[in-house]
C-alpha cells in the first residue's frame, strides 16, 4: 500500500511529484479522505482479497502531517483491510520537518522504517536543492530517530547536482556511511518537466556536471561502499543484509500495489487506477462513498511483460526467465532476437545461470540497456 501525503513546507525546484503547502484545515481534510477511501476500499472484491505486507507514507513531506493523524491512518488500515502481523511500514522523512517527541510517536503507531530525504550533507548544496534542513538538521534527526527506537534507517542523497565535484560528494557519503544507516538510496539527479531546475538547466542558467565528473561519482561510490557493511541490490539502492526495503522490490518485481491519498496510483490485476491531483476533489468522492479512481489502463500481455524486464533489470540479481515464462507465457531470449543478442555481445548484460542481469559495465548505461528493451 502507498499512501500519498501532499504537503510541503515549500516547493523543491527539482520536485514534479503532486505537492503544495498545506492550508488550514487540510490536514484534517486529508484525514478524513484517507479514512473514508479505506472504508470504501474494504467493500471492494479485488481489495478484499489482498493481503498488505508493506504500508509506505511517501509524499510530497508525510512527517509534515502530525505523527496522530498517521497512527489513525495505520488504525484504520489495520482496522479495514488485510494487514500483515509483520509488515514493513515506511515513511519518509524530511529531517527539517521532524522532532525528537515525532519520532517517538511514530514508531510507537507502528512505524517500523524511517526513510530520511537527506540529499546532501553540505549546506550549500541543500540550499541550491531549496531544502529546509541542515546538514546538522540531518544528523540529529538520525541520532533522535535512534534513540526514539528506529534500527531500519535509510537515507536518501543525491549526486550530479549542478556545479558539484567529486570531493563534495565523497564528504556527503562518508558522511552519510559514518552514521552506521541500515539502507542507502543514492540516485543521479534527473532533471524533469516542469520542475524549475528543468527550465533553469534548458535556459543554461545552471549546468550539470560533465559526464566523466559523473562517472567518477560512481566509481567512488562503489570504493566507499565496498568498506562498509552495505550491499547493492539494485542500480541506486544498498542495504545490510535483512533491510532491503520490500515495498520497493514489489515495485520492481510489477507487483500488485494498491494506492490512497490525491495523485496516487494502483495497480491490481493487471489494472492501472489512478487518483488525479486535487485534495477537494479525493475528499469529497471519498467521503460520499464514490471511487476517487478516475481513469483506467489495461496493459496487455506483451505491455507487461516488457514492464516487468526492464522494472526487473533495476535489481542486480536481474529477471528469472523461468518466472517470466511462466508469468505470461513468453520466452525471454525469443522475445527480445537480435536485440538481445546484441546487448549480451556488448558485454551490457550477461546470463547467471536462468537471469538476465546487467553486468558492471551496463550498470551505468542502464538507461540506455532499458530503452532497448521497453
Amino acid at each position: 500500500m502507498y499512501i500519498h501525503v501532499p504537503f510541503c513546507r515549500q516547493k523543491c525546484p527539482y520536485c514534479s511529484f503532486y505537492s503544495f503547502p498545506p492550508q488550514r484545515g487540510d490536514f484534517d481534510r486529508f484525514l478524513q479522505a484517507v479514512c473514508a477511501h479505506l472504508h470504501l476500499l474494504a467493500q471492494e472484491p479485488l481489495v478484499q482479497a489482498l493481503q498488505f505486507d508493506t504500508i509506505f507514507f511517501g509524499g510530497g513531506t508525510p512527517s509534515l502531517l502530525p505523527p496522530t493523524y498517521i497512527s489513525q491512518i495505520l488504525h484504520t488500515c489495520r482496522s479495514t483491510l488485510h494487514c500483515a502481523a509483520v509488515a514493513e511500514i515506511s515513511i519518509e522523512v524530511n529531517p527539517g520537518t521532524i522532532d525528537a517527541f515525532s519520532l517517538c510517536t511514530l514508531q510507537q503507531a507502528g512505524c517500523n522504517r524511517l526513510s530520511l530525504g537527506v540529499q546532501s550533507f553540505l549546506d550549500q548544496e541543500l540550499k541550491q536543492l531549496g531544502r529546509v534542513h541542515s546538514a546538522q538538521d540531518a544528523v540529529t534527526a538520525v541520532l533522535e530517530a535512534r534513540r526514539a527506537g528506529f534500527n531500519n534507517i535509510s537515507l536518501d542523497l543525491m549526486y550530479g547536482l549542478p556545479g558539484q565535484r567529486l570531493a563534495n560528494w565523497r564528504l556527503s557519503l562518508e558522511q552519510a556511511l559514518s552514521l552506521a544507516p541500515e539502507h542507502l538510496s543514492l540516485y543521479e539527479l534527473t532533471p524533469e518537466e516542469p520542475s524549475p531546475l528543468y527550465q533553469d538547466l534548458a535556459c543554461a542558467a545552471l549546468t550539470l556536471p560533465h559526464e566523466d565528473e559523473v562517472l567518477a561519482m560512481m566509481d567512488s561510490t562503489a570504493q566507499l561502499i565496498a568498506d562498509s557493511s552495505l550491499v547493492r541490490y539494485e542500480i541506486s539502492n544498498y542495504a545490510r543484509p535483512g533491510h532491503i526495503c520490500r515495498h520497493n522490490i514489489n515495485y520492481w518485481q510489477n507487483g500488485s500495489y494498491l494506492g490512497l491519498g490525491p495523485g496516487a496510483v494502483s495497480a491490481l490485476q493487471g489494472r492501472r487506477y489512478r487518483i488525479p491531483p486535487g485534495l477537494a476533489r479525493y475528499q469529497r468522492l471519498a467521503c460520499t462513498q464514490t471511487t476517487p479512481w478516475l481513469a483506467e489502463e489495461q496493459l496487455d500481455v506483451e505491455q507487461s511483460f516488457r514492464e516487468s524486464v526492464v522494472m526487473g533489470l533495476r535489481m542486480l540479481k536481474g529477471v528469472s526467465a523461468g518466472a517470466l515464462s511462466a508469468r505470461y507465457q513468453l520466452d525471454l531470449f525469443s522475445y527480445y532476437g537480435t536485440v538481445l543478442d546484441r546487448l549480451l555481445s556488448q558485454g551490457l548484460l550477461c546470463w547467471q545461470g536462468e537471469r538476465l542481469a546487467l553486468t558492471e559495465q551496463g550498470l551505468p548505461l542502464a538507461n540506455q540497456v532499458m530503452a532497448e528493451l521497453v
